[in-house]
């Protein structure tokens, strides 16, 4: 008997997207599934559609055609905000919240979907400490973080969730080389607890770091998604392996 296949957490078939007042393509007919333990890249020149793909997983924009699923079931317009709650999407410039940093991350279970699960400090000052910050960081005034500390916040208040799946549109593309080796560390450790559980997807422009975080690499260009069957060229790092 073979080896057993990782479980298809997120598939699209024939995705498409166009510009809602132009009528250009955004994005052509786009096919992929995403098994648990993938950590898949995309790359591709600026402007070429992969935000667009990004923000299509995400059902943050409507997508014109085509089929999504998570985990086999096709998404309904009453299920996106718990889909959301499983795919969680980590933009390159985080969106912040007056106050400290603990009310931004205390500003989820605010929400309705949220209702029935409770800010845990504990596990959240773990987090910190994983990143290397002290437990202080929590009051710490969301005006006052440096782009890499807003990252942090930023995707401290997704990984607290536990989302399954994780879409990464550039989130260190700003970020200086410390701050991104703590966010890529985070997401390892977040994966790293469940590899059977999670997967990701991360849009990236740095070839070494897709070789650092990915085990399953896509290019994008003109709206078009190419699976690659070799990593990219730029580093002689190790891929990581998929979750059996």
């Amino acid at each position: 008997m073979g080896p057993k296949m990782s479980v298809v957490m997120l598939s699209v078939t024939n995705i498409e997207r166009r510009d809602p007042v132009s009528g250009v393509v955004l994005l052509h007919p786009t096919s992929l599934d995403l098994r648990a333990g993938e950590h898949a890249v995309l790359m591709g020149p600026s402007g070429t559609g992969k935000s667009v793909l990004m923000r299509s997983l995400a059902l943050l924009d409507a997508i014109d055609g085509g089929d999504l699923r998570f985990l086999g079931e096709p998404v309904a317009a009453n299920d996106v905000p718990h889909y959301r709650c499983h795919v969680a999407y980590i933009a390159q410039r985080p969106s912040l919240f007056a106050g400290t940093v603990e009310d931004n991350l205390r500003l989820p279970f605010t929400l309705y979907q949220h209702r029935q699960r409770h800010f845990d400090p504990d596990a959240v000052v773990t987090l910190l400490e994983a990143a290397a910050r002290p437990a202080s960081f929590l009051g710490k005034a969301a005006r006052d973080l440096s782009g890499g500390e807003a990252q942090l916040l930023n995707l401290l208040r997704v990984l607290q969730l536990e989302p399954s799946i994780l879409l990464l549109d550039e989130p260190t593309s700003a970020l200086d080389e410390a701050a991104t080796a703590m966010v890529e560390s985070l997401v390892s450790r977040w994966a790293g607890r469940k590899p059977a559980e999670t997967a990701t997807l991360w849009v990236t422009h740095d070839a070494a770091q897709a070789w650092r975080v990915g085990n399953r690499f896509f290019r994008m260009e003109g709206g078009q998604l190419e699976e690659l069957t070799e990593p990219p060229a730029g580093s002689t790092a190790t891929v990581r392996e998929a979750a059996p």
